[in-house]
């Protein structure tokens, strides 16, 4: 008997369809959007969003946190987690929005963020500048 397994390699393509592929790049898109939209309305540089480790530094100063936040959020698990939720919720009061604005955008925030980029919501400061 032969119970060898035979494991074919596809890509991207094959494994999802094009359809599939189009439709990821589209939120992937939106997303990207939305931050660089949400940056700028916090007088940020827009570009900030779309590059690595210096877009959470920007990040933290637009709601208010210090630089060394990032140290914690890279190298001590569990409170990583614990710390962007809390700067989720900074970013949801620092537009002047309430707690369960914050749930959305942890849970549905492809919906969410373009809805905190692209709507009404202000800039008030870090935090909701207090």
């Amino acid at each position: 008997m032969d119970y060898s397994v035979s494991y074919s390699s596809g890509n991207f393509f094959s494994t999802i369809g094009v359809g599939g592929a189009i439709l990821y790049l589209a939120i992937l898109i939106l997303l990207i959007a939305s931050l660089w939209k949400i940056f700028k309305k916090a007088g940020k540089p827009g570009w900030a969003s779309i590059i690595p480790i210096y877009n959470i530094i920007v990040w933290l100063e637009i709601v208010g946190k210090p630089w060394w936040w990032i140290l914690l959020i890279f190298f001590v698990p569990v409170v990583d987690i614990i710390l962007l939720i809390i700067m989720i919720h900074l970013l949801s009061k620092s537009f002047g929005k309430s707690g369960w604005f914050t749930v959305g955008l942890l849970f549905l925030g492809i919906i969410f963020y373009p809805i905190l980029a692209f709507g009404k919501a202000k800039y008030v400061g870090p935090a909701g500048a207090k």
